[in-house]
């Protein structure tokens, strides 16, 4: 798809899953319960792309497509709704054996990621040393400091996409993303370390300096370099929080994990959230609220 100057890489969510496939290694970005690219990821359950291998720092984005059953391989360093401990569709999936576990710890991941963005084949790090995360992950191995000190580490192999999903508070037509919040996350390094990269946001603005006005440089976080697509999705991280925006909404969050529970009661919240197009799905967390209240 050749873009104009006029719409730079601007895309629709299902253009952007339109240029997924099956068998593809999948970086989602965020953290927890926590700027996930939630429109993409439900776009994605739209599709019919299945038999992922999903790299995350995961939360309801691996747990939704753990229920669906579109994971074979999941490459985490945990899979959290943060004030919900455990990602309750994660838990049921991995007891039943759906899908191959690589479990990091959070620094080792993160070493993984960067390792991928370097187009290194891996980086060494200390993390994981002295913990049960070799023993559980057998393909990991140690490498010695070629100095005198001698030092034996881990040596974290890199952590390579063939596209990954991010999410970002205000972004341009030509992949530039800025993030307004307390934390970037790692969305950066997933971008860089994928062949492909898509960008959700909660607003498009004007490339000439709009993204400059808006909070200070530091903030920009993703470099156009590294992406191939961007979408406008307002609200696109729910039920995920993207502060400043909005924070994590609490009481649906709470209805999804009491839902995913019990097979039934997950069956009528996936018909009436999940059944439809992404407006649907905005109208009818709307109108739930309205019945809570």
């Amino acid at each position: 798809m050749t873009h104009s100057a006029r719409t730079g890489k601007a895309m629709t969510p299902d253009e952007i899953v339109g240029r997924l496939e099956s068998g593809m290694t999948l970086g989602i970005g965020g953290w927890g319960s926590r700027r996930k690219p939630m429109a993409l990821v439900r776009a994605l359950l739209r599709s019919g792309v299945t038999d992922l291998t999903v790299v995350s720092y995961g939360g309801p984005d691996v747990g939704l497509l753990a229920a669906a059953g579109r994971i074979r391989k999941l490459v985490t360093a945990f899979t959290t709704l943060d004030s919900i401990p455990l990602e309750p569709h994660f838990r049921a999936a991995r007891e039943r054996g759906d899908f191959e576990l690589v479990e990091l710890d959070e620094a080792m991941f993160m070493q993984g990621l960067t390792a991928g963005a370097q187009r290194l084949p891996f980086l060494p790090v200390r993390a994981g040393l002295g913990s049960d995360v070799l023993r559980v992950n057998r393909q990991l191995r140690t490498v010695t400091s070629p100095y005198e000190d001698g030092e034996r580490l881990v040596a974290v192999p890199a952590l390579r996409m063939d596209a990954a999903l991010v999410h970002m508070n205000r972004a341009d037509r030509f992949g530039n993303g800025q993030y307004l919040g307390p934390d970037p996350y790692f969305d950066d390094l997933f971008c860089e370390a994928s062949d492909t990269a898509y960008v959700s946001c909660e607003r498009l603005v004007d490339a000439a300096g709009g993204l400059a006005e808006h909070a200070a440089p530091q903030t920009l976080l993703i470099s156009r370099h590294s992406v191939t697509g961007v979408t406008q999705t307002p609200r696109g991280a729910h039920f995920t929080s993207c502060v400043p925006d909005y924070d994590r909404d609490e009481p649906f969050q709470k209805a999804y994990a009491t839902a995913a529970a019990d097979p039934e009661a997950w069956g009528a919240f996936r018909d009436r959230f999940l059944g439809g197009s992404e407006r649907d799905y905005q109208l009818a967390v709307q109108a739930w609220h309205k019945e809570q209240r």
